[in-house]
């Protein structure tokens, strides 16, 4: 915070200069313009590039008017605007996801809210006794073993055991299947079988399967098919994402189909999520469909091409081996999903076609694989100006940094560790395991940061997503890397202004200014003044889209 931000004469004397630059008048100048509404008596965080913090703003023709003291937004309201008293609510620029695949859910079994195994089991339980004979049993994919009491996964036996003779398959998040006993005798999956490049099937201490498939070798077995969302879902979803405050989110690796739901959406004025789009489609595939680089509106935009070259938690590839057991001996580095020289072709190919990439590297010798593809992308045509982006960048080196700035990319991180913390340290060693997801480090390196959920992975809620990076405290982790903690306005920024800057449109959101769109949300606390344990339990009051509220909460008033 700003030393003049906790003076209340100097805050209301910037206001107060805020709101006649908005206006464009003053007393002896022209009439302010009339607005539609105006938001009064509030505390109003504007992330502006001096983290002005202001009292009250005007909206008109779905945009920010003004932006300034009560006294002078009120100089905006005519005979049919509406006045809204904030009551002294914390008001802040609507939130960003910059990874986002969903709310969470699906057509699967749920077990999201099992909170140990015993809960997790009496849910497949429920499912075999209501399923027909030979059904195949799949969970959703939103869950973690982080959430359980006993901190770590089902064995294949006791999946059997909960649902015997049934081919039971968990899926969490979108590198690893766990699979009964039933099911690996299904897809005839024993120790013998070969693992694919790029995959893994891990075996315990006696060579036993242990039922998990990790990223290629989840190819050994088919699943039923999921049904395709329809445009109600996405709605019934935006309702979802406005209950966290948040408006726009990045989705990287989704199809033109849903990204054609998306613009119907707008189109039909019933939006009130604005999304920037990645394919994992090539250059050829979706010119064939009609779509381009930076095709789009406010409502929907094509960012770019979603690509990856390591595993996730068990299979981020490092430069030294994993702790033990997880290392084998000192042999297991993690999985590299595709060979450098193809990494390097499809990078150079898709750049030539005037598309950008997006990066899947969780660990520092993914990090390595994606820099050696990008210079060569750019040393073929310049990238620089295009924001090419590392999603995840779990672990990092300092001598990776400079090739980092030098190529001008910006960095999507998440709050992974909130979460799984404990399964990171038993996986990767306490002290590498502290450093996960580096946000003040790269920051103080000069890059762009922008932060997100990568829900349904992860929890979705955006507020868990500053704790964390404010604290570095975790679930059932403690506090993990607190040399990695940011300050309350970076952690703001990194879901609003940041983001604009992430996906080019700073000119239009991120902040609370004039001219920008009228997106922001109401809090429950006062962000910057409020205990840094209480931040955890931050909630949106209201959210609003262009103006309009989109969301209430049920019991919180203002």
């Amino acid at each position: 915070m700003k030393a003049w931000e906790s003076n209340p004469k100097t805050l209301l004397a910037v206001a107060a200069t805020l709101a006649l630059a908005g206006c464009g008048g003053s007393d002896d100048g022209p009439p302010a313009p009339v607005a539609d509404s105006v938001f009064v008596n509030g505390k109003v965080l504007t992330v502006d590039g001096a983290s002005s913090v202001a009292q009250a703003f005007a909206i008109k023709d779905g945009k920010f008017l003004a932006v300034g003291s009560t006294d002078a937004i009120r100089r905006n309201a005519g005979p049919n605007t509406q006045v809204v008293d904030l009551k002294g609510r914390t008001v802040i620029p609507a939130l960003s996801d910059n990874h986002f695949h969903s709310a969470g859910g699906g057509p699967n079994i749920d077990i999201s809210k099992t909170r140990s195994l015993a809960e997790l089991f009496a849910k497949l339980s429920e499912a075999a006794a209501k399923a027909a004979p030979g059904s195949i049993l799949v969970s959703n994919s939103d869950w973690h073993e982080a959430q359980l009491k006993e901190q770590r996964l089902p064995t294949a036996a006791e999946l059997e055991a909960a649902a015997p003779g049934y081919a039971t398959v968990l899926v969490r998040g979108g590198h690893s299947y766990f699979l009964s006993t039933t099911s690996l005798a299904k897809w005839n999956i024993t120790p013998a079988t070969a693992v694919p490049a790029g995959g893994a099937i891990p075996k315990d201490s006696a060579g036993r399967l242990t039922g998990e498939l990790v990223d290629t070798a989840r190819r050994l077995i088919t699943l039923p098919a999921t049904p395709a969302a329809t445009i109600e879902d996405v709605a019934a979803e935006q309702k979802v994402l406005n209950s966290y405050g948040l408006v726009n989110v990045r989705v990287p690796g989704t199809s033109v189909a849903v990204y054609k739901q998306y613009q119907q959406l707008a189109a039909d004025k019933r939006s009130s999520v604005r999304y920037s789009v990645l394919f994992r489609g090539t250059p050829q595939s979706l010119a064939e469909a009609g779509v381009k680089q930076n095709d789009g509106d406010e409502w929907a935009r094509v960012w770019g091409i979603k690509l990856a070259v390591d595993g996730g938690f068990e299979g981020g590839l490092m430069t030294k081996p994993y702790a033990e057991p997880m290392g084998q001996n000192g042999t297991y580095y993690g999985l590299q999903t595709v060979t450098q020289t193809a990494f390097n072709e499809q990078v150079i190919a898709l750049n030539r076609a005037g598309w950008r990439a997006a990066t899947h590297a969780v660990g520092d010798a993914a990090v390595d694989q994606v820099l050696q593809g990008y210079q060569q992308a750019n040393a073929d045509k310049d990238i620089r100006q295009a924001g090419w982006t590392i999603e995840h960048a779990f672990i990092t080196r300092s001598d990776q940094y400079p090739a980092m700035k030098a190529l001008n990319l910006r960095m999507s991180l998440q709050d992974h560790l909130y979460l799984v913390a404990p399964v990171l340290k038993n996986y990767w060693g306490e002290e590498r395991a502290s450093q996960v997801s580096p946000a003040k480090t790269l920051l103080d390196q000069g890059l762009q940061v922008s932060g997100g959920t990568d829900a349904s992975v992860i929890p979705l809620n955006p507020f868990w997503v500053m704790y964390h990076f404010i604290t570095r405290d975790s679930i059932t982790g403690g506090v993990v890397g607190v040399n990695q903690a940011v300050s309350r306005d970076t952690a703001l920024r990194m879901l609003t202004i940041n983001y604009a800057q992430l996906t080019d449109e700073t000119a239009i959101k991120g902040s609370i200014e004039p001219n920008k769109l009228g997106d922001f949300v109401v809090l429950s606390g006062d962000f910057m003044a409020m205990p840094a344990a209480e931040l955890e339990d931050l909630k949106a009051v209201a959210t609003f889209v262009g103006g309009k509220k989109v969301y209430q909460d049920p019991v919180l008033t203002f």
